[in-house]
């Protein structure tokens, strides 16, 4: 059976591939072709940005009430769609069926979330030095949006980009991964059943420099927001920089976990377990390198080698109960493969793992590195797989300094039951995020934002909403 041709959305409708170039979406699981998308071109994503600007002035117009009822319809479509939705997510990004939905359902309380911002974004009245006169602060939308997706979470950040981008006012254009596009697909066919104006949404596909070049440098753009590597975040900011448009970039991460003496050693397994394998250790936010204090390291070393041991890896599509699926694609996995192998060579010791798994699929088996110092690259350079490597630290100033030795700020962690440890840490770590006696998973309310290198601007809650508004500031003088 051959594989089904995907196709683009643009200007509320599903358009033919031009260019007769495709693209294979490949089951890391099974290496088996999943679907052909169009390799778009940067004409396709003029096309859309057209449609986008063209769509725009006529949404902006309508009550923001009811721009967010329009992302409540497209949530309650996800929901109708959920099983389709999750065994789509499973197939093209590997992830076990239980993160598949969570993820889809996320999806749908996101665009309600953000649908309930509707009512509650606001200006400002400022006070004058002049009698007579009041100022004004509009919060307006940007325009034309763009939002270029990673692979790990490709149905969320899709909602991610595109809720407070719509409810505000704005239009977009997505580009999804080239490696999970097939769920964006079916975003698109939500989109178009439930009746949203033409060219309000769009989805075209393709590879960044061209496409994603595009939709960063194209003038009728006013913001790129970009979820992906560090190098294609600086490719962003080149492409945007010459008709100054305005960048927000989440990239890459380092992320430390601290654990200190009196940690519950069981909650900090648990929750560190947790935070490595999720999406097979493929999550910019999650734990990337450990640091554990003298007095416990013996015992949780021991401790987490078991718990490594006790997590279950295979096929997700035939398993309901696993813990970890494959990695994304085979570079990736001869990736990972060459940073154990670095590490090794570099004098660290690999407690458990260190290997492929069987010769189909990516597969790689969770592992734990001891005897590492902070100056090899496995500390240093982000690994994106189910690696973790663990240093000993004597006190808690050593931690932060060696946990803030990092050109990445996204997120980190600590586990204390000391409050005045859990304050002394929050105020000296020098990350966008900090989770205590927790796995790392943002809050939908909060705010997605790195330091250095990790991002410029963030996302989710009322500071992510705020990225896609620009003020107007009007100065009312009366008799």
């Amino acid at each position: 059976m051959s594989p089904v041709q995907q196709q683009m959305y643009i200007n509320g409708q599903f358009v033919e591939n031009r260019s007769d170039k495709w693209i294979e979406v490949i089951n890391p699981a099974t290496e088996e072709v999943l679907s052909l998308v169009p390799e778009g071109s940067a004409e396709d994503a003029r096309r859309a940005i057209d449609a986008a600007d063209a769509a725009q002035p006529a949404w902006e117009a309508l009550p923001a009430v009811e721009r967010g009822n329009w992302l409540i319809k497209i949530a309650a479509g996800i929901r109708r769609r959920e099983p389709e939705l999750t065994a789509t997510i499973v197939a093209e990004g590997g992830k076990t069926q239980a993160l598949a939905q969570t993820e889809v359902l996320f999806t749908a309380d996101y665009l309600e979330y953000m649908a309930g911002w509707a009512r509650r974004y606001e200006g400002e009245i400022v006070q004058s030095d002049r009698p007579n006169e009041n100022i004004l602060v509009f919060k307006k939308a940007i325009g034309v949006t763009t939002g270029i997706l990673p692979w790990n979470f490709p149905f969320f950040l899709i909602a991610r980009k595109a809720a407070p981008a719509l409810v505000t006012g704005n239009t977009i254009v997505i580009k999804p991964s080239e490696l999970t596009p097939n769920n964006a697909v079916i975003f698109a066919e939500i989109v178009d059943e439930v009746g949203l104006p033409a060219g309000v949404f769009n989805v075209v596909t393709g590879y960044g420099p061209v496409v994603g070049q595009e939709l960063a440098a194209n003038p009728k753009v006013g913001m790129v927001s970009l979820t992906g590597s560090v190098n294609a975040g600086i490719a962003t900011m080149q492409a945007a920089a010459n008709n100054v448009t305005k960048v927000s970039l989440e990239l890459g991460g380092k992320a430390p976990a601290i654990v200190m003496n009196d940690a519950d050693l069981d909650l900090a397994v648990k929750a560190i377990v947790s935070s490595r394998v999720i999406n097979t250790g493929q999550v910019c936010n999650c734990a990337e390198r450990l640091y554990v204090q003298e007095g416990v390291y013996d015992e949780f070393v021991a401790r987490l080698t078991e718990a490594f041991r006790q997590v279950k890896v295979g096929d997700p599509a035939e398993q309901a109960t696993l813990d970890m699926g494959p990695l994304i694609t085979q570079a990736a996995l001869e990736r990972v493969e060459q940073k154990v192998a670095k590490a090794v060579e570099q004098g660290a010791k690999v407690e458990i793992g260190g290997k492929r798994i069987g010769d189909r699929g990516f597969f790689y088996e969770p592992t734990l590195l001891t005897g590492v110092r902070a100056d090899m690259a496995v500390m240093k350079e982000e690994t994106f797989g189910p690696v973790l490597p663990v240093m000993a630290f004597s006190t808690l100033d050593e931690a932060i300094a060696l946990a803030n030795d990092s050109e990445y700020g996204l997120t980190s962690s600590i586990f204390t039951r000391d409050l005045n440890v859990t304050m002394k840490a929050l105020k000296g770590l020098k990350f966008g995020e900090t989770y205590v006696n927790r796995e790392n998973f943002e809050a939908m309310q909060g705010f997605h934002a790195g330091w250095r290198k990790s991002g410029v601007g963030g996302a989710d809650g009322r500071h992510g909403l705020e990225e896609y508004l620009q003020t107007h500031v009007a100065y009312l003088q009366y008799e």
